[in-house]
C-alpha cells in the first residue's frame, strides 16, 4: 500500500505546480462544481498509477487541480464504490493520496435518499454523523503507523466548527440548511421499503452508498471532514414509486446553485 501510495502522489505531483490545501469529492449530479477551478490540471483516474476507475453512472472519474482564489485545491470528479466490486482499500485509496499531497481538509459530498419527511428532495443537508452499514470497514487489516493510528476515535467524524461556518454561510445567503445523520450501505440495489423502515428507527435521515468509507480514512489520516449530502429522492416510507437515476440528477441539480455558493465560501472560510 505504501508503495502505491507513493507511486500515484508522485505522478499527481509531478503535473501540479503547487501543494494543496483542501480536497473535495464529488457525488451523483455534482460533476459542475469542478467547472468553478481556474485553469486546472485534468488527470483521468485510469491514468493514475494504482487508482481504480469509476463506472458509477456521472462519475466523469478525473482529478481536477487548480485555485479557486487564494486556496489549491483537488476536486475529485465522482468517487470509488464498494458496489463496483473494488475492496475497501481501493475506494479509499484516493483518500490516502490527496493526505500524501498534502490536504489538510477534505469536503465529501453525495447524493442521498431522505428517511425524514423534513428533508425533501433539493435540500442541502450537512452531515453530523454517520452509520457506517456496509459490513466491513476500510481499516480492517495490518495497520501502517505512517499512515494513522490502529484504533481512531470518530467522536467527531465532522468538524463541528465547519458546521457552524456552513450554517453562517446558508444564512448569509438565505438557502435552507439542515444537519442530519447519513447512513451508508454497501447497494447497488436500492432499500427496500422495510429496510428504510428499520433505518429511520435507528436514527439515520439520510441512506447512500458512499462517503463513510472516505470519512473512516479521512479521519484515521487526520484530515478533517465537511460532509454534504443532497437530498435527491424521498425514501419508500413515503411513496411507492420505483427510483430512477434521471430522478436522482435532476433533483441534485436543484440544490446546484445553493451548493456553488456554499463550497465557495468553504474554501473561502476554512
Amino acid at each position: 500500500m505504501l508503495d502505491n501510495i507513493k507511486k500515484a502522489t508522485e505522478f499527481i505531483a509531478g503535473k501540479m505546480e503547487f501543494i494543496p490545501e483542501i480536497g473535495i469529492i464529488l457525488g451523483t449530479g455534482l460533476n459542475s462544481i469542478g467547472d468553478l477551478l481556474e485553469d486546472p490540471v485534468i488527470i483521468s483516474y485510469q491514468d493514475i498509477p494504482e487508482w481504480k476507475a469509476s463506472t458509477a453512472p456521472s462519475h466523469q472519474g478525473r482529478l481536477l487541480a487548480g485555485k479557486l482564489g487564494d486556496k489549491n485545491i483537488v476536486i475529485l470528479q465522482g468517487r470509488l464504490h464498494y458496489y463496483e466490486g473494488y475492496s475497501m482499500q481501493d475506494v479509499t485509496f484516493p483518500i490516502r493520496v490527496l493526505k500524501a499531497l498534502g490536504i489538510e481538509k477534505l469536503i465529501v459530498t453525495n447524493a442521498a435518499g431522505s428517511l425524514n419527511e423534513k428533508m425533501v428532495p433539493g435540500n442541502l443537508v450537512m452531515i453530523n454523523d454517520h452509520i457506517n452499514w456496509m459490513g466491513t470497514n476500510p481499516l480492517i487489516g495490518e495497520n501502517f503507523d505512517e499512515l494513522g493510528v490502529r484504533f481512531p476515535s470518530m467522536h467527531e467524524p465532522y468538524n463541528k466548527e465547519f458546521i457552524k461556518i456552513a450554517h453562517g454561510i446558508a444564512k448569509e445567503n438565505d438557502f435552507s440548511l439542515q444537519d442530519g445523520t447519513y447512513l451508508a450501505l454497501s447497494g447497488p440495489s436500492l432499500e427496500t421499503r422495510a429496510e428504510c423502515k428499520m433505518l429511520a428507527k435507528m436514527g439515520a435521515d439520510l441512506v447512500g452508498m458512499s462517503t463513510v468509507p472516505e470519512v473512516i480514512v479521512a479521519i484515521h489520516s487526520d484530515i478533517k471532514v465537511i460532509g454534504i449530502s443532497v437530498v435527491t429522492n424521498l425514501s419508500n416510507i413515503f411513496h411507492s414509486k420505483a427510483h430512477t437515476q434521471e430522478e436522482i440528477r435532476k433533483n441534485a441539480l436543484k440544490a446546484k446553485h445553493d451548493l456553488e455558493i456554499l463550497i465557495l465560501e468553504l474554501f473561502k472560510k476554512i
